[in-house]
């Protein structure tokens, strides 16, 4: 763990040869002149199911938990979602900024060097999460009242808490490991490692909580083992020394480590824009469980985790379409070929908008039945959540946008509209809605703080790409 990252400025030229790798990888080996169709082909679609895979891992959780425990129940998880949030972005800040150290590396013919940076990553990440583990289950109670969880919550979110917290590390390397699997040349290998875990978090949670009643206990027990399979299948591909990308031997001599903190700094700066935004959705969460159980109590914690629920799934959606727009809007936009850049943006705008249309258009049909999959009609949250998902889901248009719009600008080496798009949304916008549109149209407008937020943020975006147009 000596070596990798020995300079300490990150450089564009850099971050664009790691899209010419990406670009030389997938797309020259095709003989198709337009670019976007073999990205679909090798890099969208495997993309976009393991993070689907990956969300219904999470999706699942909440239809056992709301329909075997209860209302409670999926309003204590929704409590204690933030801390997860906090831990996938950790890691998918390690994944993303190693993967693109390694990258470079590569393309230089130092493999070695690759290797030790993803092995830094991992250990590092590990030992920083198992730390942050912790410090959680040495003040559980503290924690979770932080998190805004109620006396009547509180029972509920400390003893999930207790079962899934020890486990955080083994979720943080199944995430930051899909990097350097894809990276390596496994696409299909990587979603594999989402599908089965999903698949294997399904059986466990019907088994623990409906079988065998364990309650909230098994619903953490289903998930860790779940994360714990996932990891393992990480493991065994990074262990193989017949990988061009492998673990390796950690050093610990007093240099060793001292290039191995710089690295990790420097792979942290690579990747803190996939930190802030898991950052910014735990805010979001943790903004409005505050907000909503002030006004509306338990039972309006328990509605809006339904929304939170399906909320990681547009996301990851949506990241999948900038993500793969990246490479061609990169390489392109070094190369000089404006047009080809433009075609590529347009071609992730309308994609996203689609997606964001027929989501908001299947919720709005059909929320009395969505909302029927995690908690029964007895419950006062179903109403709730009835009136208020359709309300929720009508910003997923302008989120998508506002997505794609921040890969774009990062693609074209415009970081500082990247990053201001990136908090504006995140965290300024979204704690302003949540305060002022409760007193300005009450429960509705509690549902329609974070669609706002994308709305005002959507015409943000548009100042800039009229400003840009003009000059």
């Amino acid at each position: 763990m000596a070596y990798g990252c020995m300079r300490t400025s990150t450089s564009l030229q850099e971050i664009k040869s790691l899209f010419s790798f990406f670009y030389n990888i997938i797309i020259l080996r095709h003989k198709d002149s337009r670019p976007h169709r073999p990205l679909s082909r090798e890099l969208l679609i495997p993309t976009v199911l393991g993070m689907i895979f990956s969300a219904i891992f999470i999706i699942t959780d909440g239809i056992f938990v709301g329909k075997g425990i209860g209302s409670d129940a999926l309003a204590a998880v929704n409590i204690t979602a933030p801390l997860f949030l906090i831990n996938t972005g950790v890691a998918l800040m390690f994944g993303i900024g190693a993967s693109v150290v390694a990258s470079i590396h590569l393309l230089q013919g130092k493999v070695k060097v690759a290797r030790i940076n993803i092995t830094q990553a991992v250990v590092v990440s590990s030992l920083l999460l198992i730390a942050y583990a912790a410090v959680i289950l040495c003040n559980v109670e503290k924690i979770a009242l932080l998190l805004g969880s109620s006396p009547r919550l509180l029972p509920l979110a400390t003893e999930y808490m207790h079962r899934f917290v020890p486990f955080l590390v083994f979720s943080a390397l199944l995430s930051s490991g899909m990097f350097f699997v894809r990276l390596d040349g496994s696409p299909n290998y990587a979603m594999v490692c989402n599908i089965i875990p999903a698949l294997l978090n399904i059986g466990l949670d019907y088994l623990f909580i409906f079988v065998f009643k364990w309650g909230m206990f098994g619903a953490a027990l289903a998930t860790s083992l779940g994360y714990i399979v996932g990891a393992l299948m990480i493991l065994i591909y990074l262990m193989q020394p017949h990988r061009v990308l492998h673990l390796c031997k950690v050093k610990l001599s007093s240099k060793s480590l001292r290039l191995t903190l710089r690295n990790t700094g420097y792979m942290c700066k690579l990747g803190l824009s996939s930190f802030l935004c898991e950052a910014a959705i735990a805010t979001m969460m943790f903004t409005g469980n505050y907000v909503f159980i002030h006004y509306l109590g338990e039972d309006g914690v328990a509605a809006y985790s339904i929304a939170c629920y399906f909320f990681p799934i547009i996301f990851m959606v949506y990241n999948a379409i900038a993500q793969s727009a990246q490479p061609i809007l990169s390489y392109n936009f070094g190369a000089g070929n404006p047009e080809r850049v433009r075609a590529a943006f347009r071609l992730a705008l309308l994609t996203a908008i689609s997606c964001g249309v027929v989501v908001f258009a299947v919720t709005t049909l059909f929320s009395a039945q969505i909302t029927s999959w995690f908690i029964d009609s007895s419950y006062p949250a179903h109403d709730l959540a009835v009136k208020g998902l359709p309300l929720f889901a009508s910003g997923f248009v302008c989120f998508g946008i506002n997505i794609v719009s921040i890969g774009y600008f990062q693609s074209v080496e415009r970081d500082r509209p990247a990053m201001a798009i990136t908090l504006l949304r995140g965290f300024i916008l979204i704690l302003f809605c949540f305060w002022l549109m409760p007193i300005l149209w009450g429960v509705p407008g509690i549902w329609l703080a974070v669609p706002v937020s994308e709305l005002l943020t959507f015409l943000f975006v548009i100042t800039i790409y009229c400003r840009r147009k003009r000059s």
